[in-house]
């Protein structure tokens, strides 16, 4: 008896116990109703009347998107005020934050019985139709932190509609509405009913007036994107192909009036010809003394690692250098040479007596093609100006090359700038960025047109003309047919302009013909000496070997 007593009053404890715990807080919303007016300024002002299933929790937030992006790389602003919150009448006191296109309500629902009214004015969903009509769009319900089980909505509106829609759902993928009405003599206010709604989602009412009856207030602004600024419309395309089209034929005109040779005379100038001398045979015979740095300097107008290595050479050939082939150390050890200089028997120009002196001083050790790089680095700078400026005396080139190479380089260089700078302010305030591409292009087609804007005198084109045909002499000539007994001292001549022109391994070729016995060849040649076991057959490799050599160190200097 005394354990059921004790048992009975354990139970009716527990449930007084019970009953003095606090009760939950709701975990949804039991209707969202809105009562909203669009005025003809296109505000729409918002009362909603929210009550919740159960007792308020503590904190009741709303999040309202304050700007949308649309097609077209549109972004929409929108702009809340007079936002308020009562609760029985008396006004609640929300926490209104801003943050990243978004503007957060948090109201402070602790205690609170009954329904809570949060009332705000929107402005910036009056969206002007292309039509000139007016479309009001809003998400009367988004951003709530509880579910919603039953929205409903009136919308009251200064005139007759045109239009009335509704989407609910997932804000990036709402749906229609449960069920939505109104712009009719008997229903002339929209309305819209939807539910239930998870925390989050959103209902989006769609008003639309006819023109001149409701304002418009959107707030838009175009967003740069690269898609947009190089926009691919018939007007885009056809200006920038437009400009690019007279920016081609402004530089193909520049071409024409600065960079093409003047016209040549009748006869082209010859500066080498193989001359008979007797039956079956012609020797090679320079004419005005044009040496190959000369030629290749007017052919292609510059001066470059071809042109000195073919002074070197000829210099050699001449009597003023000997080239002397190193013995290998071992079998595996580069080969190198020596320039040892010579007494020579003809006059040097600049740019072979400043070539000469460093390479082959007159005093001190001789230079080995190895150490070749430091040993002209000082002075090739000197070699190529001196160079160009021979080309310019001797009446082949109005101005020197170079010189006419940077001044245009320089305009091309500016002129890309320039069409950099547009490019970037076109494409960053409008749609015209293929506008600015085409003028890139045509201040890359200047700098590229630069490198051939040297232009020859007539009598520079009449030399290259005769270099034409000096070349198709070094292609074709027959190479046996030295003066008997000067073989190699007229082959030697013609090797430093082979080099030039092309054809020097057939000239080389007739070189080793010439040698018509075993015995080693190493001085047999006046400018060039090997070692003792060299035989001339070994000449083309030799020379191939100087060649390359050379020209890398001073490609590499």
């Amino acid at each position: 008896m005394v354990l059921r007593l004790a048992a009975g009053l354990a139970a009716t404890l527990a449930l007084c116990v019970a009953g003095l715990s606090p009760a939950h807080a709701a975990e949804s919303v039991a209707s969202y109703v809105v009562a909203g007016s669009i005025a003809p300024d296109g505000s729409l002002a918002v009362k909603a009347t929210i009550t919740f299933d159960g007792a308020a929790p503590a904190t009741l937030t709303q999040r309202f998107a304050t700007s949308m992006d649309a097609p077209g790389d549109l972004r929409y602003t929108y702009q809340l005020s007079d936002i308020k919150v009562t609760a029985a009448g008396a006004a609640l006191a929300p926490q209104v934050t801003s943050d990243g296109g978004y503007t957060t309500v948090s109201i402070p629902t602790q205690g609170v019985t009954g329904p809570v009214e949060l009332s705000y004015v929107a402005k910036g969903a009056a969206l002007l139709e292309e039509t000139g009509e007016t479309t009001v769009s809003w998400r009367l319900l988004q951003g709530l932190s509880l579910p919603v089980r039953q929205f409903t909505a009136e919308v009251t509106v200064p005139t007759m509609i045109k239009l009335v829609d509704c989407q609910a759902g997932p804000p990036a993928t709402p749906g229609a509405c449960t069920f939505y009405g109104g712009g009719t003599h008997d229903h002339p206010n929209p309305f819209f009913s939807d539910g239930p709604r998870g925390a989050g989602e959103v209902v989006n009412i769609v008003v639309r007036f006819p023109a001149g009856t409701v304002a418009s207030n959107q707030d838009v602004r175009q967003l740069w994107t690269f898609g947009r600024a190089f926009s691919v419309t018939p007007w885009t395309l056809g200006t920038a192909l437009a400009l690019a089209l007279l920016g081609g034929l402004a530089v193909w005109f520049l071409h024409r009036r600065f960079g093409r040779d003047a016209v040549a005379g009748r006869e082209p100038v010859r500066i080498a010809e193989f001359h008979p001398v007797g039956p079956g045979e012609a020797e090679f015979k320079v004419l005005d003394g044009v040496r190959p740095g000369q030629v290749g300097t007017v052919v292609d107008e510059r001066v470059d690692p071809v042109d000195v290595t073919a002074t070197l050479l000829d210099l050699a050939v001449r009597g003023h250098l000997r080239i002397t082939e190193l013995p290998r150390t071992n079998p595996h050890a580069a080969t190198d040479w020596t320039f040892t200089r010579q007494a020579g028997g003809d006059e040097l120009a600049g740019y072979e007596k400043t070539l000469l002196d460093a390479v082959a001083p007159d005093h001190g050790e001789p230079v080995h093609v190895s150490g070749l790089g430091p040993a002209v680095a000082a002075v090739i700078g000197v070699v190529q100006s001196q160079l160009y400026d021979d080309v310019v005396a001797r009446g082949w080139f109005a101005r020197r090359p170079d010189q006419t190479r940077n001044t245009w380089g320089r305009l091309g260089w500016i002129a890309l700038g320039a069409a950099v700078v547009i490019t970037i302010l076109v494409a960053a305030f409008s749609t015209f960025g293929l506008v600015g591409l085409a003028l890139v292009l045509v201040a890359l087609g200047v700098l590229w047109v630069a490198q051939e804007m040297p232009a020859r005198t007539a009598q520079g084109a009449a030399l290259v003309n005769g270099l034409g045909l000096l070349s198709a002499q070094l292609h074709g000539q027959p190479t046996d047919q030295m003066p008997k007994g000067r073989e190699i001292a007229e082959l030697s001549e013609i090797v430093p302009y082979a080099v030039v022109l092309g054809g020097a391994d057939r000239w080389l070729a007739a070189l080793v013909a010439a040698d018509d016995d075993d015995i080693p060849d190493g001085t047999d040649l006046s400018w060039y000496h090997a070692p003792d076991d060299w035989h001339l057959s070994d000449l083309p490799a030799s020379l191939g070997n100087f060649i390359t050599t050379v020209q890398g160190t001073l490609f590499s200097r």
